[in-house]
């Protein structure tokens, strides 16, 4: 069995790396209190360290590539994904409610989410990237 080279080895764990998060941040979007954003934004990260195909996939996607480049070159969240993710966070706190949960967990959860929140809401709004910046 011929052995890897620790270049190999190390684009395998990048890649490893940023399909894992790829597969957590999709599974965030059905999964309530699993985020999605943090996990794609470390598979930004890590894809081009193991794999410039999917590092240009992640870019180029029409729904994912956006919000990375608001992120990427202003910090910034736009507006449609922070009404998102403060209707989740309130719906999973929702959930966690209606099903019964103890309240030293509602409040524990209560206190994450406000910093969540709070977090979300201090970013900037981002600003549309021309087609030009999109494909720099």
């Amino acid at each position: 069995m011929p052995r890897l080279s620790p270049l190999s080895l190390a684009r395998l764990a990048w890649c490893s790396l940023a399909y894992t998060c790829i597969g957590l941040g999709t599974a965030g979007l059905v999964v309530p209190l699993l985020p999605t954003t943090p996990f794609l934004l470390v598979a930004a990260w890590a894809a081009p360290k193991g794999s410039p195909r999917l590092a240009r996939w992640l870019e180029r996607h029409p729904r994912i590539g956006p919000t990375l480049h608001a992120w990427q070159r202003q910090r910034a969240i736009p507006r449609p994904a922070k009404r998102l993710a403060l209707g989740l966070l309130a719906l999973s706190w929702a959930v966690l409610w209606a099903g019964g949960a103890p309240g030293w967990v509602l409040g524990m959860t209560a206190a994450l989410f406000t910093c969540v929140a709070t977090f979300i809401l201090t970013r900037p709004d981002a600003t549309p990237a021309s087609p030009r910046q999109v494909l720099e």
